[in-house]
């Protein structure tokens, strides 16, 4: 089994974007940042670019993460459905 090379920092306001999502979705983007992104967040995720380029999205079905790596840590700046995610309130850096 692959080794976890990475760790995971959320941004204080990650509480608030998942609260209204069912539990099966809030599962489905738990197992996948635990599966996916820690062990491989270059593979899982795409550049995100202009304004928000030096982060990347990792899709969970209707839903995306929004993160940024540094070094072996990975800020996750929002989570969200991909009808709102891009959305002009986003928050500043961490």
């Amino acid at each position: 089994m692959d080794e976890i090379k990475y760790t995971i920092l959320y941004h204080p306001e990650i509480q608030k974007d998942i609260a209204p999502f069912p539990r099966d979705i809030k599962a489905r983007i738990h197992k996948a940042i635990e599966q996916k992104l820690l062990r491989d967040p270059l593979k899982f995720g795409e550049p995100l670019k202009r304004s928000l380029r030096g982060y990347r999205k990792m899709r969970v079905g209707d839903y995306r993460v929004i993160y940024r790596i540094e070094s072996n840590e990975i800020f996750v700046l929002k989570i969200g459905h991909r009808r709102e995610i891009y959305r002009k309130d986003r928050r500043d850096e961490f």
